[in-house]
């Protein structure tokens, strides 16, 4: 991805060509008969201080991007700079460095806290690894981050099993935030709470943010919860990226099909009006054998004849405005 140095913004984070394909093994030895490729060539950048949304079907590649740029799962191929440096060359001692600027939220609230240990020992933990502070210094950080999610100090003392599901997201944004990071891969972090406690948690995010000039890689599949946080927001389709521009621009002007027909399904609150909806035909194909030419043409209703046997480029066809589509090429 050539990315243009007119932009507003200091690049932190620039993925390119990334690449992850898992083996598939099959029979008595065990041999790989194939992989699923589960990302496949996604190149993109998030600048210091912004919230890229990445968003798509589940399935489309969105954890395995972020977890992968974290080297939290090793990458077949491509490469992640991150404040300069190659993460996926570095050695374990340097890549320890790297990884106190570069945390990760989870998913799921429930199964990323260890049942057996106190939350503030949780929150502490990181702390405790890179050596930082004396322990009277470690448990200030932590209380003090307990307190900037909406905790209190006794709280700390407690057991996961003693929250509830939104207070268990807070502990574990408190544990992304406890190395004051500078970079955070928020994975979809609200998709497992009730919507009157998602905005809680959002606004959470949004003030820390502010408050300590965090960037966010913010991996989510509800539309209206992306327009809300990011400031770019990026579409991926079955291991590909397919669009990426300005939350504005691709809520105003969505150019790829498949971005469109995600549009038309976001629900209106006004009961009046009505969407035209964009139904789409067809399941989406497997990542073991991807079609020929735009992963997307079998369930395109645009699709052209060009589109089944030749890929789209990812292309910017205006100012911080890329698609990979023949169609929206030759539109605009």
């Amino acid at each position: 991805m050539q990315r243009d140095t007119n932009h507003k913004g200091e690049t932190l984070v620039e993925v390119n060509n990334l690449v992850k394909y898992f083996p598939v093994r099959a029979g008595l030895l065990q041999r790989v008969v194939n992989h699923v490729k589960a990302v496949d060539d996604v190149s993109f950048f998030v600048r210091k201080g912004e919230t890229l949304g990445l968003v798509g079907e589940s399935g489309c590649g969105k954890t395995t991007v972020g977890r992968t740029m974290l080297r939290l799962i090793e990458p077949t191929s491509g490469s992640v700079t991150f404040g300069g440096k190659d993460v996926f060359s570095l050695p374990p001692r340097d890549l320890k460095i790297v990884r106190r600027d570069m945390q990760i939220i989870f998913q799921d609230p429930y199964a990323s806290l260890d049942p057996r240990v106190p939350i503030g020992e949780s929150v502490m933990e990181g702390l405790h690894i890179h050596r930082i502070g004396t322990p009277k210094e470690r448990i200030e950080i932590m209380l003090e981050t307990l307190k900037k999610v909406g905790l209190e100090d006794y709280h700390a003392r407690r057991y996961p099993h003693e929250f509830s599901g939104g207070q268990r997201q807070r502990i574990g944004i408190a544990r992304a935030l406890a190395l004051r990071p500078s970079f955070i891969v928020c994975d979809e972090p609200v998709s497992a709470l009730d919507v009157s406690i998602q905005s809680q948690v959002l606004n959470i995010l949004k003030d820390l943010q502010g408050e300590f000039g965090l960037t966010y890689l913010f991996i989510a599949h509800n539309l209206s919860v992306v327009e809300h946080v990011s400031d770019r927001v990026a579409v991926m389709y079955l291991g590909k990226m397919v669009e990426l521009t300005t939350r504005e621009e691709l809520f105003r002007n969505p150019l790829h099909p498949y971005t469109q027909a995600l549009m038309s399904a976001i629900p209106v609150p006004n009961p009046r009006l009505k969407r035209n909806r964009v139904i789409l035909k067809g399941d989406v194909p497997s990542p073991l054998n991807p079609p020929k030419g735009c992963r997307f043409h079998p369930r395109c209703p645009a699709a052209v004849a060009k589109c089944s046997q030749e890929e789209p480029r990812f292309k910017e066809l205006s100012a911080d405005h890329w698609v990979a589509c023949w169609v929206a090429e030759g539109n605009v």
